[in-house]
């Protein structure tokens, strides 16, 4: 099982925040560190962000993270939203 660290501190708050307004985001986070790359729609990126994953923590909520097989991690790079006003 892969562990989970975050590349910074923006992206650890707002997981936070996500964290304590959404339950299922907790199960989700638990099966990506399972397997990184199946799980919750995880699927490679490419060009710029070659070497980079992305997934779906809830419909509008993206996260674009690294993983590093040999020391079972995964980095979380960006967390976002796509907010309509």
């Amino acid at each position: 099982m892969y562990e989970i660290y975050f590349a910074n501190s923006k992206s650890e708050k707002i997981i936070q925040g996500y964290l304590n307004t959404r339950k299922d985001i907790k199960n989700k986070l638990i099966r990506l560190k399972q397997n990184p790359r199946k799980e919750i729609g995880a699927h490679p990126l490419h060009g710029k962000l070659l070497r980079k994953w992305a997934c779906w923590l809830g419909s509008n909520i993206r996260m674009i993270y690294s993983i590093d097989d040999l020391r079972k991690i995964i980095y979380i790079e960006s967390v976002g939203s796509h907010k309509i006003y």
